[in-house]
């Protein structure tokens, strides 16, 4: 019970926290008065790492799905 109850709540709570994480961005862009550009950089430099750590959960799920 306790296995499935971590399978399903890890993926929920680490996609909030990457959702949070946004929104602090989107507020550190906003409060810096970052403009446009400003905020397309912020988004890309800091949430490079979130998208790391994603690509690395699509590249696990795929290669232990048997794909290669």
């Amino acid at each position: 019970m306790q296995q499935t109850f971590e399978a399903w709540v890890t993926p929920v709570m680490i996609g909030g926290l990457i959702v949070f994480m946004c929104f602090i961005i989107w507020d550190l862009a906003k409060q810096s008065n970052a403009g446009r550009f400003g905020t397309l950089m912020l988004f890309i430099v800091l949430g490079a790492g979130m998208l790391g750590y994603v690509f690395k959960v699509i590249i696990t799920w795929w290669l232990e799905g048997g794909a290669i």
